[in-house]
């Protein structure tokens, strides 16, 4: 299904890529951060559940990896759950459960025949032992891929996420492992569940709200910001090459100036 998905499109994608829009493709982001937003939105607007809304945004992220990976983007990080969604009924929760569950059971095979290295970030505090076993196998079986990065975001909140850094950097400078001098921007991204990973270049936002909602805040301060009233069901690679051409629209100052001499 993963590659049917993407195998109906990418005739069309790559003729508005190279064609019609231009696409610089020596400048494509490294790395692109999304908040898959508006899956329960979508559904109801369908006269369906929310958690058809979860399903069909699963199918939409398959998609999209495989358009980035074919643009030559190295990093995805998805919001898939965050520290928040625990708030949600229970019946939507185990529903996202059981999907994660058996995405990374069905989609291993094509992960490795697609060359895409699977990789998490987040607490594993409170999830259950069968996604826990299913993020392990995919990680292990993934590990030596060389291609794009899947970063799933599961259970995940950027200011737990600062919290943990910052008490694994207090314990080392208690112990006497790490001077306190010595702590700096690298210190700080080394006690990251991002360690390793080079910064995200783009946020693209689905679903037509305007904030990042608790997501990578540390590594987007730098980011470009690209939103749409498209929920992520219905985003398509045409989407995904639409915020790219904004970002390469932009200038990238990072609180400096550009000489345009």
């Amino acid at each position: 299904m993963f590659k049917g998905l993407f195998q109906t499109r990418s005739k069309a994608k790559n003729n508005i890529v190279m064609d019609t829009n231009g696409l610089d493709m020596s400048n494509i982001p490294r790395h692109i951060a999304i908040i898959m937003d508006g899956n329960g939105r979508w559904a109801k607007a369908q006269g369906k559940v929310r958690t058809y809304g979860h399903q069909a945004g699963a199918e939409t992220l398959k998609t999209i990896v495989r358009a980035a990976d074919k643009l030559g983007v190295k990093v995805i990080s998805a919001y898939a759950f965050s520290t928040e969604n625990w708030k949600r009924p229970v019946t939507e929760v185990n529903f996202i459960m059981e999907l994660l569950s058996r995405y990374l059971t069905n989609e291993i095979d094509e992960f490795n025949e697609n060359n895409v290295q699977v990789r998490f970030i987040g607490s594993r505090e409170g999830l259950p032992d069968i996604v826990k076993q299913k993020m392990d196998h995919a990680i292990e079986a993934t590990k030596n891929n060389t291609g794009i990065i899947l970063n799933l975001a599961i259970n995940y909140g950027g200011q737990a996420e600062i919290l943990h850094a910052v008490r694994s950097i207090a314990a080392e400078a208690a112990a006497g492992t790490l001077d306190v001098e010595q702590i700096d921007n690298k210190v700080v991204e080394s006690h990251l569940y991002t360690a390793g990973l080079p910064a995200p270049d783009l946020l693209i936002r689905p679903g037509g709200d305007l904030r990042i909602s608790n997501f990578l805040l540390w590594q987007i301060a730098y980011a470009e910001i690209w939103t749409t009233k498209v929920f992520w069901p219905e985003f398509t690679p045409d989407h995904l090459v639409e915020a790219i051409l904004a970002y390469q629209g932009r200038e990238r100052r990072f609180g400096g100036l550009v000489d345009k001499k």
